[in-house]
């Protein structure tokens, strides 16, 4: 078995070392050893850092991905964690999808000015609600985490 030392796993991942010792620090990751003052890690790192990657970007918060790996360290995903975060995926997705319609539309709307246009003033609403829920979830996100 190979070790890797930090600066390694950073090469190879393409993740800064600094949010290596981060992941570490809040137990996501653990280190066998060091060589003079870099840490070592076993090979099985990359694939864990693959995991913690995606986890990412599927929204998922540093706590959420921790408590997806075993006792024994390998991956145990609630499959109905999965499919909930699925489904705010597919909800994210269709907002997005209706604000770059009504984005598109304001880009070539024939109103003399956007303040004029029916579908701009809907954005604005829209955009005022959607900052409120967004403000709330972020707090909420900050309790979790």
């Amino acid at each position: 078995m190979k070790l890797l030392d930090i600066s390694e796993v950073s090469a190879h991942t393409g993740i800064a070392a600094s949010a290596i010792r981060h992941y570490e620090e809040k137990g996501l990751l653990t280190s066998v050893g060091r060589r003079g003052l870099r840490r070592l890690f076993g090979p099985d790192v990359l694939d864990r850092l693959a995991l913690i990657t995606l986890g990412k970007s599927a929204g998922f918060s540093l706590d959420e991905i921790k408590d997806m790996f075993g006792p024994d360290g390998r991956p145990d995903i609630s499959r109905e964690k999965l499919t909930a975060r699925a489904d705010a995926l597919d909800d994210q997705i269709r907002r997005l999808g209706s604000l770059r319609d009504m984005i598109r539309h304001v880009a070539v709307c024939s109103a003399p000015s956007h303040m004029e246009c029916p579908r701009f003033r809907k954005l604005l609403r829209v955009g005022s609600r959607s900052r409120k829920k967004s403000s709330a979830f972020r707090q909420e996100r900050k309790l979790i985490d």
